[in-house]
């Protein structure tokens, strides 16, 4: 399957009675082999994705709503196209259910099978729901580490451009965390777009920051889903920067009640809180 055939940027019919075959799954390999990816992955990490129209009808027909939080791990053959993952949630509208954990359990069997392309399901997603009553423990908090948004820089390059990237491979290594609010890149199909923060935590030869700062903005007219943008940085930081250790997390705004926050890590390490920033 291919993103231009998915509902994405179609007019489509709002089904809402239960409906699993709404999930369009998109294979992961054709980005990764572009950039330098065969075979196993070579970094851990998730697709963390936050669900904010998540309704239901308990067995007295009452509606019910809820937050959904969604991990995906990045070792699945498929990502699930997110205008199709929304089009399945609103499946959910009019269909009676005994239980949120029950919607919960549907909800992760649907996803698990959905990003494995129909195989076998070798890791399944994660499902956590969060109910009315805890709406208020939901936290804003913008993503920690030095701004580099600050610096001066002169910005005139707006597709993917690794030459921006340098590190001072002949010093001491340090270890830095960095963050900018200026990613951007757009919707593949539609052109639409898509507005993100992105953390880059890392330990090695220290980063230009100027230079990371003009990568991050060429992506400003780039046309790739989140998850491929995230995996590009990731791998092109690798290449040009030569780090001990790297952490790729990128928060992007939500979209028809959506949004995809992308997390990848060159070492085992506890998944990033999936906490929404204010822009979010």
């Amino acid at each position: 399957m291919t993103p231009d055939q998915s509902p994405l940027g179609k007019t489509t019919d709002y089904v809402d009675q239960y409906d699993p075959s709404l999930l369009f799954p998109l294979p992961r390999e054709l980005k990764r082999v572009e950039i330098g990816i065969t075979g196993s992955v070579p970094f851990l990490g998730a697709d963390l994705w936050t669900a904010f129209e998540l309704s239901w009808l308990n067995p007295k027909g009452k509606p019910q709503v809820a937050i959904a939080h969604i991990t995906i791990p990045c070792e699945s053959t498929h990502i699930v196209e997110s205008k199709s993952f929304k089009l399945y949630l609103n499946s959910f509208n009019n269909t009676r259910m005994d239980s949120a954990d029950a919607v919960r359990d549907r909800i992760r069997d649907d996803i698990s099978r959905a990003i494995w392309g129909g195989e076998a399901v070798k890791s399944s997603a994660g499902v956590r729901l969060l109910l009315p009553e805890l709406f208020e423990c939901e936290p804003v908090k913008e993503l920690e580490g030095v701004s580099i948004d600050r610096l001066d820089v002169e910005c005139d390059t707006y597709q993917p451009t690794p030459a921006f990237l340098s590190a001072a491979l002949d010093e001491k290594p340090v270890d830095e965390v960095l963050v900018s609010d200026l990613l951007r890149s757009n919707c593949p199909v539609t052109g639409q777009p898509d507005w993100g923060s992105v953390q880059i935590r890392y330990s090695g030869p220290q980063i230009d920051q100027a230079g990371l700062l003009q990568y991050i903005v060429s992506f400003r007219n780039h046309n790739e889903f989140h998850e491929q943008c995230v995996e590009r940085i990731y791998m092109d930081i690798m290449a040009r920067c030569k780090p001990a250790k790297l952490m790729v997390y990128a928060r992007y705004t939500r979209r028809g009640g959506l949004d995809i926050n992308p997390w990848r890590s060159s070492h085992p390490q506890l998944p990033p809180a999936n906490t929404r920033t204010a822009r979010q």
